[in-house]
């Protein structure tokens, strides 16, 4: 079920080793081993690289409004967005992996009158994106990502 890892007609796994291990054990068991990481929820992002054309996978904390699944592009505070926000803004077209459910999915950036609700309930769902963003001058993205029917 799902994508080949690192396969070169499939998806090439983010190249941090203990991310890429959490892909693998997610992968393999249709997230029973890496739906829950940590203490916290987590979800397989695959995107279309940008510049490469590679569909690339990364897993993330996620949290939820309504049907609507959110990712926050933190980066642990670093100054510059992650590589998969890059890629979503370039091309909003992904794939999501929640448990053993794959789907496509449509991302946008959340802006305006919802992003301090959204980004309150990500904080919430994940305390660290506050001190990430105490860290970086850069406001940090929440990204909604819409089941496509």
């Amino acid at each position: 079920m799902g994508i080949q890892g690192d396969d070169p007609m499939g998806v090439a796994d983010s190249p941090v080793e203990w991310i890429k291990d959490h892909i693998r054990q997610y992968v393999e068991t249709d997230g029973a081993d890496g739906a829950d990481y940590l203490g916290y929820r987590a979800l397989l992002l695959t995107t279309v690289g940008r510049r490469s054309g590679v569909r690339r996978r990364t897993a993330l904390y996620y949290g939820q409004d309504g049907d609507d699944y959110l990712v926050v592009a933190s980066r642990g505070g670093d100054p510059n967005h992650p590589a998969w926000y890059l890629n979503l803004d370039a091309n909003p077209e992904a794939e999501v992996q929640v448990d053993g459910d794959v789907f496509a999915a449509q991302a946008r950036t959340v802006e305006g009158e919802e992003r301090p609700r959204l980004w309150k309930r990500m904080v919430e769902t994940f305390p660290r994106y506050a001190e990430y963003q105490e860290k970086t001058t850069r406001q940090i993205p929440v990204v909604a990502l819409r089941r496509v029917v």
